[in-house]
């Protein structure tokens, strides 16, 4: 259901093309269209009846804006720009970076063949990605051993091991003619370009006349090159007449789903392949192609080819403007039938992957739904949760952890310090706990300008939900929904506890059902942040532990105890150590001499 004021903004809208940026409620861009025309398509979201992946968008929209452009082509480009800019949850995502190893010639005065995983515009030559790094690195030695560059670190007055092993031309004592290098890099170029027939020519040639020669062992070496050759390069299958590196894209689509499939053709070989399955929100199946190409090349670490292949329904030219490389759509012939190929792959995958989707996202989103549901609040994708840990009231710590649509985000745990200490455990402690930790976590997102969470599940009964509601409310201004995640006599997740009474909302108990996937995942969410916390305090107070063993030996005051765990890091290790290891790490002799004795 609309808002007054989207239902306002609706009648204002153009007949235009442009891009339409959906809101949440904390004015946060969580999804990024165009249209050819943004009167019809934005009203279509509100007035017809949506489902699947649209429909939890409409619920969450709560506001939008539109830019308007010239042209259909200018608004695809714009969608792309902003989609980069703002990263909206909606919208397809992709990693930075393939992770994949490159193989390159340098670009220098004295150049060398090595594995990178970083191309730079640096003029160097490139080839690959290789999806197998063992694969990679065999090739790369195979080439060093058949087509020497540089092997060594430069000019040092002498020759290096590799040029004695015949694997180096010799930069380590003389001066390399630049002739003498563009005639190994244009051998290495063809040989990695698929044309391996002159080499196999080439090394049986070496072969017999190292035979001849009575040179066995150079022979052996030679035929297990020619053996390299023919079982790791000619046994990849040949699939195109021509030598042109390309990418081909095709996608399946049904049930509101695609299934997007990526061939990399490289030396006339199919190189590796990747996918990419994902929900459709709004966008037409070749739509979110489009989207997925141009974000494709903007990536980190890649390499774009002479050409991309794509299917008849994606416009070639208006694609062409944003990756700047030519994009074909073939009708018939081999690369219409690699066209096909992408195709069947990526109706494979969405098919065998269907059933385990719909499993994970009952276990996960649904499950973090029923929850929502449970508490009488709009679906939300972050939910926080707390726990302290001590041992009578020594090493005080704090840990958040986070879960999002329903799965752990380790890499937004946090720990946290909580500063002095208390003499006794009992609930004043928890409060103060409970305030400084909560005071300490949100403040600083309003500082950063972070986005804050949906809900926050605290591991505790009604005490702990009013400290963190008061320190919410009345210090910080927010009104993040809060509920506690309540255990019965037994320590077992029992029931939720809900209610406000900063906002006269009584506290009342929630039982959600045992069996259900939100009952699961609120036991999850409280197993793991007691586990986080746990762990933390166990380090924190081993840690304080070593330390006061060591302050306690006479002569070791705070400096020499630090050099200690630096330079051993446990109290096995500094029990084991000699005296005369002791003494390397910064002790005297009757330093040493009394750790010895203590310990």
């Amino acid at each position: 259901m609309a808002t007054e004021l989207v239902e306002n903004k609706l009648k204002l809208l153009p007949e235009k093309p442009g891009c339409y940026l959906m809101k949440d409620i904390n004015g946060k861009v969580i999804y990024v269209g165009k249209s050819k025309n943004l009167k019809n398509r934005v009203r279509s979201y509100f007035k017809s009846k949506q489902v699947g992946r649209r429909y939890e968008l409409v619920q969450e929209i709560r506001d939008f804006d539109i830019i308007t452009v010239a042209s259909d082509k200018e608004s695809f480009l714009l969608e792309i720009t902003l989609i980069q800019k703002y990263q909206p949850y909606y919208n397809v995502k992709l990693k930075t970076g393939t992770g994949y190893p490159y193989i390159e010639i340098t670009r220098e005065k004295d150049p060398q063949i090595k594995l990178t995983s970083v191309v730079k515009r640096d003029h160097g030559y490139y080839f690959g990605p290789y999806p197998n790094v063992y694969a990679a690195q065999s090739t790369l030695h195979f080439i060093q051993k058949v087509f020497p560059l540089r092997r060594c670190k430069g000019y040092q007055g002498r020759p290096c091991l590799y040029y004695h092993m015949g694997q180096c031309l010799g930069a380590c004592f003389k001066e390399v003619p630049q002739a003498e290098y563009q005639a190994q890099i244009d051998k290495i170029k063809k040989f990695l370009n698929g044309q391996i027939g002159p080499v196999k020519e080439e090394l049986n040639s070496k072969m017999q006349n190292a035979s001849a020669e009575l040179k066995f062992e150079r022979a052996a070496e030679i035929r297990d090159q020619i053996k390299y050759i023919e079982e790791t390069v000619e046994k990849q299958k040949i699939i195109s007449n021509d030598h042109v590196q390309r990418d081909i894209f095709n996608y399946y689509a049904d049930h509101s789903w695609i299934s997007i499939q990526v061939l990399f053709l490289r030396q006339a070989k199919l190189l590796r392949r990747e996918s990419k399955l994902f929900p459709l929100t709004d966008e037409k199946p070749e739509d979110a192609l489009a989207q997925f190409i141009a974000q494709f090349y903007i990536q980190k670490n890649r390499v774009v080819p002479k050409e991309i292949l794509v299917p008849d329904k994606v416009d070639p030219d208006e694609l062409k403007q944003f990756v700047k490389i030519p994009v074909r759509v073939p009708q018939r012939g081999s690369k219409k039938a690699l066209l096909n190929m992408a195709y069947e792959n990526a109706k494979l995958k969405l098919e065998q992957k269907f059933r385990l989707l719909e499993l994970d996202h009952r276990q996960t989103k649904g499950a973090q739904k029923e929850i929502f549901d449970a508490l009488n609040l709009p679906y939300g994708h972050v939910i926080e949760s707390f726990d302290h840990s001590h041992i009578q009231g020594a090493d005080p710590v704090s840990a958040l952890v986070v879960f999002r649509d329903g799965k752990p985000d380790k890499h937004a745990y946090r720990k946290f310090i909580l500063t002095g200490k208390v003499e006794h455990q009992n609930m004043a402690d928890e409060v103060k706990n409970t305030r400084e930790v909560v005071r300490r976590r949100y403040s600083r997102l309003l500082k950063e300008k972070a986005d804050i969470p949906d809900l926050i599940l605290m591991d505790g009964g009604q005490i702990q939900m009013e400290a963190c509601q008061d320190v919410l409310r009345n210090e910080l201004g927010l009104m993040i929904p809060v509920a506690g995640m309540v255990k019965d006599d037994h320590h077992r997740t029992n029931h939720l506890l809900t209610g406000d009474e900063t906002q006269g909302i009584p506290y009342k108990t929630i039982d959600l059902d045992p069996k259900s996937e939100g009952f699961y995942l609120m036991t999850r969410i409280q197993d793991e942040v007691h586990r986080f916390a746990i762990t933390f305090h166990r380090q924190k107070h081993a840690k304080h532990a070593l330390s006061s063993r060591l302050d306690q030996i006479k002569g070791i005051g705070p400096k020499t105890r630090n050099k200690l765990l630096k330079q051993f890091g446990s109290l096995t290790k500094i029990k084991e150590a000699s005296i005369e290891e002791l003494q390397k790490a910064g002790l005297t002799l009757p330093q040493a001499q009394a750790v010895k004795i203590t310990l």
